[in-house]
């Protein structure tokens, strides 16, 4: 397989990963600061920019690792 493919798939994992990641850790904060606050679990509006921006980083990734792959080990 070539390499920057091989590159481009570990970062789609990687930021598929991350997103992920980033998603629990935040609605696992929604949910505590509901408790507290007598509220149903809501992501408030920097958790969501947060997510957006952990997603359109994701997208970028599998290109820079791609690329990176292609100019270290190609």
């Amino acid at each position: 397989m070539d390499e920057a493919i091989k590159g481009a798939i570990l970062g789609g994992v990687i930021g598929a990963a991350l997103v992920a990641l980033e998603y629990m850790m935040l609605s696992k904060d929604a949910k505590e600061r509901a408790v507290k606050l007598h509220r149903k679990p809501e992501l408030d509006e920097v958790a969501r920019l947060r997510i957006k921006t952990m997603t359109r980083f994701a997208f970028v990734l599998p290109l820079l690792f791609g690329a990176g792959f292609w100019l270290i080990w190609g």
